[in-house]
């Protein structure tokens, strides 16, 4: 993995679930934010996410938590990439870290028409 986050966010209330730590599913789109930032810098241009797969949550997170999320291309085609992300905690008032979910994301390279082209052209 990257040791710069591709993304960093606080968690907020908003991000929580109704049994008091963040939502899985925000946490995932927080992944493919990252994920996404790393594809178009990798594609040079617009990529669009065509699957999330492998997803595990290892550990949660809490409201105040600061959310770090690390991507790393893993396997690049003519058109797509797959990357494999870790999302990360930080408890706010110390330096505590952990892993609280990670998975592969893959993307394709796509022109002003949204069809694939080649990675870089």
């Amino acid at each position: 993995m990257t040791a710069i986050p591709d993304i960093r966010v606080t968690i907020m209330p908003t991000d929580m679930n109704p049994y008091g730590g963040a939502f899985g599913g925000w946490i995932v789109s927080q992944m493919a934010l990252g994920a996404a930032s790393r594809a178009s810098r990798v594609a040079k241009g617009k990529a669009i996410l065509v699957a999330a797969d492998e997803i595990r949550f290892p550990a949660g997170a809490v409201m105040g938590d600061e959310l770090s999320v690390y991507a790393m291309l893993e396997k690049q085609g003519r058109t797509s990439m797959t990357f494999t992300a870790r999302a990360e905690r930080r408890e706010r008032d110390s330096d505590f870290t952990e892993t609280v979910a990670t998975g592969r994301f893959t993307f394709v390279a796509v022109d002003a028409d949204n069809k694939p082209r080649e990675i870089g052209g």
